[in-house]
């Protein structure tokens, strides 16, 4: 599908493509046309060729996730002990985002990399999705911090405070919030006419975070404000584990390194930093980007990296590390497992 002005920008004369990549590293005000003309001429060199490389990062995440993320969720709503505490409800949560993402990420990436166009609507449900989706882990991250910090300082009164039907309403909030940020975001940039059309059709997450951010004040007011909640949702964690290490440190469950306190703690912080990690990184490469530090072509592969790569690890790494340390769950994979292997298989009918 052909967008107005895209047709022709495709026959538009290269010969011109220098000239406008020098005015790109001086200015951040480029009209469309020549977004999509720089953005073209780099993907048809062997350097852009190159990109489609980055499909492996999120086709194996894909397929690790499918193969151990539907397990935990089966484990989890099959055990009715289990899906009643509120521990697992917030993981299950969160690994039906994580799944979510990967699948919608790696569609994105594969129709990009098969040079596959969608229609102008689909490819922004599409990145809506993904922003719900990613939203969706990143709260649930946070509630699973806030769930801790309540278990640990206030144990007596913990079911009294988070029963099974008050988390379900936090559940249900969650995916309100995760829809209603990003969606306050989609509107403004569509009402604000900030989306690159010619860029939609590709609907490259890199490449529309590279160009989008090169448009309107409006687009910079949306960045800024990400990058806030991003910072409070820091601000949040960072307050709940001091907190916790000031009031439990002098109850000797910190004395060994190896104790499963302190291995706990390391699991947490290790997902969590895989998780906030890349978000931050984008956002210095993206306030480089709209500040003119760095050339389009830098950009894109830094944006590339973090989207195909950086953003996509956590989603695989979190059943594996926080996912399969409850005993609970890993029991029960492991029962399951057993049973398989202690099937008996029915012998065959002896010759007539």
């Amino acid at each position: 599908m052909d967008f107005p002005g895209c047709a022709s920008v495709r026959r538009a004369n290269r010969s011109a493509i220098r000239l406008r990549e020098m005015e790109f590293n001086r200015s951040s005000n480029l009209d469309d046309t020549t977004l999509l003309l720089l953005l073209e001429e780099w993907s048809l060199t062997p350097s852009g060729t190159n990109t489609k490389m980055f499909l492996i990062s999120p086709v194996v995440c894909l397929v690790a996730g499918v193969l151990i993320i539907p397990t935990i969720l089966f484990v989890i709503f099959s055990r009715f002990k289990i899906r009643q505490e509120t521990r697992y409800m917030l993981l299950g949560n969160a690994l039906l985002s994580d799944l979510i993402y990967l699948l919608f990420y790696t569609l994105s990436a594969a129709l990009n990399a098969a040079h596959l166009h969608l229609p102008k609507e689909a490819c922004v449900l599409l990145l809506f999705l993904l922003a719900v989706a990613y939203c969706g882990g990143l709260f649930t991250a946070v509630a699973i911090v806030l769930d801790t910090y309540i278990a640990v300082l206030f144990p007596l009164r913990y079911v009294a405070i988070l029963p099974p039907s008050r988390t379900k309403r936090v559940l249900v909030l969650l995916w309100m919030c995760s829809a209603a940020f990003p969606g306050i975001f989609f509107l403004v940039l569509w009402t604000t006419h900030s989306f690159v059309p010619c860029v939609l059709e590709m609907c490259s997450v890199p490449v529309i975070l590279i160009l989008t951010l090169n448009k309107t004040d409006a687009v910079k007011l949306c960045f800024w404000l990400s990058t806030t909640v991003i910072i409070l949702c820091l601000s949040v964690i960072f307050c709940c584990y001091a907190i916790l290490y000031f009031k439990t440190k002098h109850s000797g469950i910190w004395e060994s390194i190896c104790s499963r306190a302190s291995v706990t703690f390391v699991m947490h912080n290790t997902v969590l930093f895989f998780y906030f990690f890349p978000l931050l990184a984008l956002f210095v490469e993206s306030f480089l980007g709209i500040n003119v530090f760095i050339r389009l072509q830098t950009g894109i592969f830094v944006s590339l990296t973090v989207c195909n790569v950086l953003m996509i690890l956590p989603k695989v790494l979190f059943p594996f590390l926080y996912g399969l340390r409850y005993r609970e769950i890993s029991a029960s994979l492991k029962s399951i497992v057993r049973r398989k292997q202690l099937h008996p298989v029915s012998p065959a009918p002896p010759p007539s």
